[in-house]
C-alpha cells in the first residue's frame, strides 16, 4: 500500500511555524481578498482563508462586491489597494461574473502584492527562469509535499494532467526548474494512458475521475489535484485512490492532500510579499 502524502500534518506544521515567526513581528502580515458575487464554493474558499489567516497572526479583510459590480469599480479598488502601504497582499477570488475581464483585473494587482503568483510579470519571471516575487500557490504547496516526504525530482519523468494556468502550466516551469522531464497531457492527449505509464510522478489536475490503476506503472508517486462532488454527493479527486493506492508508492488523498497545502502556501506568500 502506499504511503499517504498527509498535506493536513505538514499543514500544522508550517502554519504553527510561521504563527511562531509572526508573533515576533512588531507589525503584521496583511492579506486582502476580494470576493465578486456570492457562488457558494469562493465563499467558502475566502471564509477557509480569512480564518487560516487570522489563526497564525495575519490581518485579513475581505471587501466583497455583488455580481454586478462595474469592472472600472473593481479595478479602481485594485489600483487603490496597490497603494495603500498597509495592505502587502492582495488576492481576487475567481471565477468572476462574465461581464468583467479576468485579464484585466488580474494585470491591475500590483505584482509586489500579488499573492497568487499570477500576473504577467510573476508569470513571466517563472517562466524565464528567473524569481518571481512569489510562486503560485498550488505548484508550491506540491513541492512542498513532495519534499516533506524526500521524493527525489532530479532526473525523474512527471507527467501533468492538465494545463490550466493555476496548476498545470506553472506545475510543469516548477519541476523543470528541479531538473525533471515533464510531459503535459490534457484533453486533446492522445492515448494518455500510454503516456502515464511512464511516469515517476504523476499529478492529475482535471476536475474528473479519471486516472485508473492500469494507467500507472508500479512505484509511481501520484499527486491528486482535482477535486468534486460525485453524483452521491461524495468528495473525489481525479484518482481511483482505492485501486492506485496498491500499486503507487506515495499518493496524495482527497480531501487532505494538497488542498490543505494551497492554502498554506497562500500564507507563506503572504509573509514573504510582508518581508520583500
Amino acid at each position: 500500500m502506499a504511503i499517504i502524502l498527509d498535506g493536513k500534518k505538514l499543514k500544522e506544521k508550517i502554519l504553527g511555524d510561521l504563527k511562531s515567526k509572526i508573533s515576533l513581528m512588531d507589525k503584521k502580515p496583511s492579506l486582502t481578498v476580494i470576493l465578486v458575487g456570492n457562488d457558494p464554493a469562493s465563499l467558502i474558499y475566502v471564509n477557509n482563508k480569512k480564518r487560516t489567516a487570522e489563526e497564525i497572526g495575519i490581518n485579513s479583510n475581505i471587501i466583497t462586491y455583488p455580481s454586478s459590480v462595474n469592472e472600472d469599480e473593481l479595478l479602481n479598488k485594485i489600483h487603490a489597494l496597490n497603494k495603500d502601504e498597509n495592505v502587502n497582499a492582495i488576492l481576487v477570488q475567481l471565477p468572476l461574473p462574465g461581464h468583467i475581464s479576468k485579464d484585466k483585473v488580474i494585470n491591475m494587482i500590483d505584482p509586489k502584492k500579488d499573492v497568487d503568483g499570477f500576473t504577467p510579470y510573476n508569470f513571466g519571471k517563472l517562466f524565464s527562469g528567473e524569481e518571481p516575487f512569489v510562486y503560485p500557490c498550488t505548484p508550491k504547496g506540491i513541492l512542498l509535499l513532495l519534499d516533506e516526504y524526500n521524493i527525489e525530482i532530479d532526473g525523474k519523468h512527471v507527467v501533468i494532467v492538465g494545463r490550466s494556468n493555476i496548476v498545470g502550466k506553472p506545475m510543469a516551469q516548477m519541476m523543470l526548474n528541479r531538473n525533471a522531464t515533464v510531459t503535459v497531457c490534457h484533453s486533446h492527449t492522445k492515448n494518455l494512458a500510454d503516456i502515464t505509464k511512464t511516469a515517476d510522478i504523476l499529478i492529475s489536475a482535471v476536475g474528473e475521475n479519471i486516472i485508473e490503476e492500469k494507467m500507472l506503472k508500479s512505484g509511481c508517486v501520484v499527486v491528486d489535484v482535482g477535486i468534486f462532488k460525485d453524483a452521491a454527493g461524495r468528495t473525489r479527486g481525479d484518482v481511483d485512490f482505492e485501486n492506485v493506492s496498491k500499486i503507487a508508492s506515495y499518493i496524495s488523498p482527497v480531501p487532505g492532500g494538497v488542498g490543505p497545502m494551497t492554502i498554506t502556501s497562500l500564507m507563506l506568500n503572504t509573509v514573504e510579499l510582508f518581508e520583500k
